[in-house]
């Protein structure tokens, strides 16, 4: 080959690398970083920014177009669980690289202390429909729906007489997200994990239940309450059918016995959700009262083995340490576990992106624990080793 030619030939080559190289680290930066190992983290909500005063109560959900969607509960006047608070959302279309302003899904009431909150997605895998159910003064039940990848919500529509039984008072949904089943008998039901608080033998006692749909959302029913003295759950479903529901643990409070505090609940369903049996305290999962996160990594994992992730401040004194956990073996043993926001912590809301790295949404920051919703995206290999070996 003559010189000139050959000249010209290298410098096409290097020109190409270049410019790989340039894509790589440009197009998506987010990528890049979390597959050198190191979480890359964006705060998404900041308190007192918007008109709001404090943003609590993340979830986190990946549509079927490959968007995310950030809802949380944007708090005007103060930090309370109860005042005016509105539903609000920000989306990302580039796996979290950036975020859409804040738009307004529901509020109620103008400046009135009207409580809109505790959003739990869901969405439906057969027609595309994101389904949202929240509550209006932990009181009333009600669900909205978008057919425009969360851009707009239909109105809401009151469900409270078909998922809550006279005589309950205070009643979440979620927090977090909602599962649908892809297998046996109940394959397609939309599943949406609860909490309530009713008295029982003179005591007014917190405990766990599911509402479900079994035809695309269009009607709601109530299952069975799991066991006393558990709050705010997240659910999966096991590679049997199962389902396997973590709860929010109130046995060393409201329950009188210590000795079962400090360490979250778990219960299984054997019919979808209807019905709760085998609970018990999973030791290894520590934590100070608290929500958490609970979810199933996909088997086209790196690993190519399905795995459960789960969540929380671990911690058994206070809302710090957020880690993430995983099991091998559907929740009985958690070996792996890494610190993703060392400082203060408390609600998180795990998901998958699209390109198979995970998502978390958290309620984080240096000095305090709710100064942000931050959004952390990192690889499976920073949990589970570049092999995909914990």
């Amino acid at each position: 080959m003559p010189l000139r030619r050959l000249r010209s030939a290298a410098r096409y080559t290097i020109s190409a690398c270049i410019l790989v190289c340039v894509c790589c680290l440009t197009a998506a930066p987010g990528r890049a970083q979390s597959l050198r190992g190191k979480p890359v983290k964006t705060n998404v909500f900041t308190a007192g920014e918007g008109g709001y005063h404090t943003y609590r109560i993340p979830a986190l959900l990946t549509t079927k177009a490959g968007t995310l969607l950030a809802f949380c509960e944007g708090r005007k006047s103060g930090r309370s669980d109860h005042g005016d608070l509105d539903l609000v959302l920000r989306r990302s279309t580039d796996q979290g690289a950036t975020w859409q302003p804040m738009q307004l899904v529901h509020e109620e009431g103008g400046d009135q202390a009207i409580t809109i909150g505790n959003p739990c997605p869901v969405i439906d895998q057969k027609t595309g429909r994101i389904w949202l159910p929240f509550c209006r003064n932990n009181n009333d039940v009600f669900i909205t729906h978008s057919d425009d990848d969360g851009q707009t919500w239909a109105p809401p529509r009151k469900i409270t007489a078909s998922v809550k039984r006279p005589g309950w008072g205070w009643y979440a949904t979620g927090p977090g997200v909602g599962i649908q089943l892809t297998r046996g008998r109940y394959k397609g039901r939309l599943v949406i994990p609860c909490d309530h608080r009713e008295t029982i033998d003179g005591a007014t006692i917190m405990l766990s239940h599911v509402f479900y749909s079994d035809d695309h959302g269009q009607t709601w029913q109530l299952g069975e309450s799991v066991e006393k003295h558990t709050d705010e759950c997240q659910v999966v479903e096991l590679h049997d059918g199962s389902l396997l529901i973590n709860m929010r643990n109130y046995w060393g409070r409201t329950g009188k016995e210590k000795s079962k505090g400090q360490k979250r609940a778990v219960a299984m369903s054997r019919d979808g959700g209807q019905s709760w049996s085998d609970f018990r305290f999973d030791p290894t999962l520590i934590e100070p009262i608290c929500q958490a996160s609970f979810l199933r990594l996909p088997a086209s994992a790196p690993g190519g083995k399905a795995r459960l992730l789960f969540s929380n401040p671990a911690s058994k004194t206070s809302r710090r340490q957020l880690t993430v956990r995983v099991s091998n073996d559907e929740g009985r043993t958690w070996p792996t576990a890494k610190v993703l926001h060392a400082g203060p912590a408390a609600y998180s809301c795990l998901t998958v992106l699209p390109d198979g790295d995970i998502g978390c949404l958290y309620e984080g920051g240096v000095k305090d624990g709710y100064a942000h919703l931050i959004f952390a995206r990192f690889s499976p290999a920073w949990l589970l080793g570049e092999n995909g070996k914990p």
